[in-house]
């Protein structure tokens, strides 16, 4: 708790700007996507240890670090809650005044103890997930400066959603959003971690009372204190199946540390729930996900957003049963995945195209799978090897009842170009490579210079929504068709006003309008030319709405999703028996993300998926004990380097069309990444006959399980 904070000292020293506090702030202290309980600047107590409490400007970082060492800030202690199982005791510390669940979503479908009674084998066990570190190349950061003549506010930063930065901006500084211009530059990566407010409002704050140019970068140790993480979650399963593989019920609890804010959270935890069975028929499922408040720094979107979590549950189950059973774990996959019309684990219907057949087709065939036995026979005294297999499902956009939008503007040039305005960000994805690649085949041109992209900048290009869930350049793709549409309908009357040729008569080859005989009528630089003129070269707009599910779940708000991305995975690892430490010698990404429209991109997002994954599995995970970050920076937080990463990687494209996609396209941001973690640790049993239930399996966790040993 705070009991005092004293910044006199500080600002007398010399070179000091400025140094606010709580008080300093004119309207909201307050910000979060979802709710806005995490303060800017804290005022009453500090929830965990990345909390802000004052910002401080200087001339130099030199004079900065003896300003903030004169900052007196009196605290009284409070008792920390670390244990997500026990925060939901009665009696634990509230971290919040209304307690310590964020969210609890229920869902049941069928009857679940009649789906245990059908059952001839129950599976039954807890998993535990790590807390991921984004791990972006680029830290947090941006700049900003007040215009007094022009009375804007500009902030220059990496962030996902500018548009919903410039929102919560506007309601801590209490003026006008059409006052704040946010420009999202191209970042070093940001996986979800920059979704949320990260720079932004507090340079915005420094500007507006500074009036000043104001930079401002996060450093390494900083970053990863104060930051969002993948949220650790503990996954009580208990599943029921038949002798011959047929599912029949889930009873499924997701206890989730969303830590001292809520951030994304709640949807997070619905995520999780809604994909919780996987991609797989299950008649009978009850289905609890409690999103819990604790001290243990903050969790918040991470690409999977959830659904990495359960599906290495769920394949983990999987694979027991298949092993149990002594049936082939793809036969048992292909017994139970999902078809066209078939329901999910919380009742809503799959009525968009599925690739799952053909995912576990090509594992079926792949010289991986088909000759996994003699990886075994390669086995050495010490080195063990095994394959392993998982899929997995991921829905795109936002889900019901939440805001999922594209938008684009158009404009013809002069030279008979065009510039594509979208808000949609350049996270690293390649975004701005794809949408070229879309507007250059809708428009109907080849030569890559006629088509100029801009993106992410809330005074000139128009609001497309988030660049998260797996749906950015589905949106935008969308609105580019659209406004593509209406700009070659226009062009085609232009013409005939002109050419007094009909318009129905009238074709568009590489950026030269013909007849019906071939014959050339004009080009779209020579129409440039006369529109100029004429004062009127043409500007066309694209909007387009996500499509969502009509089906309703009460009580759990963004459910269900109605397009879904399918992935599989093949791993192939290296397990030494002395140490533990497991490698990843070969994996194989299996991607049904509808047709694919850039394959260096599509290709560069399944290795990145991979190899993220990969970290996700075997090494990477925020310690925190007693509130205190253990892991702080790149030396004890372990990523996968070149050195640790797979020796070969293979990406199959499944390229199911989805008719509602642009030409036939899907996202597949996240699910890239999610099927390889169990992917690796099933390979794990596959080699040694030891089950891992908790990720990261490091050596000392792998170590512990071959010689049985309690874990410390």
């Amino acid at each position: 708790m705070i009991k005092k904070i004293d910044i006199s000292k500080a600002l007398k020293l010399n070179g000091v700007v400025a140094v606010l506090t709580y008080n300093d702030i004119p309207g909201l202290n307050g910000f979060g996507i979802a709710i806005q309980d995490q303060p800017v600047l804290c005022y009453d107590k500090v929830r965990y240890i990345g909390d802000a409490v004052a910002l401080v400007a200087c001339e130099t970082k030199e004079l900065l670090d003896k300003a903030i060492d004169l900052i007196e800030v009196e605290y009284e202690p409070l008792p920390v809650v670390e244990d997500p199982l026990k925060a939901l005791e009665k009696d634990s510390p509230k971290v919040h005044e209304n307690g310590n669940i964020h969210l609890h979503t229920k869902i049941d479908k069928g009857d679940i103890e009649k789906g245990f009674k059908e059952a001839d084998l129950i599976i039954e066990n807890e998993y535990r997930t790590g807390r991921q570190e984004h791990a972006y190349l680029e830290t947090e950061s941006g700049f900003a400066f007040y215009d007094e003549d022009e009375d804007l506010l500009t902030i220059f930063c990496g962030g996902q959603y500018p548009f919903r930065d410039q929102i919560q901006i506007a309601r801590v500084l209490a003026i006008d959003p059409r006052k704040i211009r946010i420009i999202d530059e191209p970042m070093g990566g940001g996986f979800g971690g920059k979704d949320e407010i990260t720079t932004q409002i507090h340079l915005a704050l420094l500007a507006y009372h500074t009036k000043r140019l104001v930079k401002m970068e996060i450093e390494r140790d900083e970053s990863i204190v104060f930051s969002w993480k993948k949220h650790p979650m503990i996954l009580r399963y208990k599943t029921g199946v038949k002798k011959d593989g047929t599912l029949t019920s889930n009873e499924i609890y997701i206890y989730a540390d969303t830590g001292a804010y809520a951030s994304l959270g709640g949807p997070i935890v619905n995520l999780a729930v809604e994909h919780s069975c996987g991609p797989y028929r299950v008649p009978n499922t009850h289905i609890e996900g409690f999103c819990i408040y604790t001290n243990n720094g903050v969790s918040g979107a991470f690409r999977g957003f959830g659904v990495n979590q359960v599906t290495f549950a769920m394949e983990s189950q999987m694979d027991e049963i298949a092993e149990k059973l002594n049936m082939d774990p793809v036969l048992l996959r292909r017994k139970n995945i999902l078809k066209k019309g078939d329901e999910t684990g919380i009742g809503s219907k799959i009525e968009t195209s599925i690739g799952l057949k053909k995912i576990l087709d090509e594992i079926e065939k792949h010289p991986l799978y088909k000759d996994r036995e003699k990886n075994k026979i390669d086995s050495s005294e010490y080195k063990k090897y095994g394959v392993g297999i998982a899929i997995s499902y991921q829905g795109t956009g936002l889900g019901v009842g939440l805001p999922d939008y594209g938008a684009c503007w158009i404009e013809m040039r002069r030279d008979g170009g065009f510039n594509v305005y979208s808000g949609s960000v350049e996270i690293g994805q390649q975004m701005k490579t794809t949408l070229k690649l879309i507007a250059l085949e809708a428009l109907k041109i080849s030569d890559e210079d006629k088509v100029f992209i801009i993106t992410g900048d809330t005074s000139i290009t128009p609001d497309c929504g988030t660049t998260t869930a797996s749906g950015a350049t589905y949106r935008s793709r969308r609105a580019i068709e659209i406004a593509s549409k209406k700009m070659i309908d226009i062009l085609k009357k232009e013409v005939n006003e002109i050419f007094n040729i009909p318009t129905d008569e009238i074709k568009i080859e590489d950026g030269i309008f013909k007849n019906l005989n071939d014959e050339k009528i004009t080009t779209y630089e020579d129409l440039a030319e006369i529109l100029y003129d004429k004062r009127r070269l043409p500007k066309t707009e694209g909007h387009f709405n996500f499509p969502t599910s009509k089906t309703k779940i009460p009580g759990a708000f963004g459910l269900p999703h109605y397009i879904f991305s399918f992935s599989g995975a093949i791993a192939l690892v290296e397990v030494n028996i002395l140490t533990g430490k497991t490698n990843l010698i070969k994996a194989v990404n299996l991607i049904d993300g509808g047709r694919v429209i850039n394959k260096i991109g599509f290709e560069g997002q399944s290795e990145g998926g991979i190899v993220m994954g990969m970290g996700y599995a075997l090494m990477e995970d925020v310690i925190i004990k007693n509130g205190e970050f253990l892991v702080k920076n790149f030396s004890t937080y372990l990523i996968p380097t070149s050195m640790d990463s797979p020796y070969q990687i293979e990406t199959i494209p499944i390229e199911s069309f989805e008719e509602l996609g642009p030409y036939g396209s899907k996202g597949i941001g996240e699910t890239t990444m999610v099927p390889i973690a169990p992917a690796i640790t099933n390979a794990i049993f596959n080699a040694t006959g030891k089950r891992i239930k908790q990720t990261p399996a490091t050596p000392e966790r792998v170590f512990f399980a071959l010689h049985k040993l309690p874990e410390k």
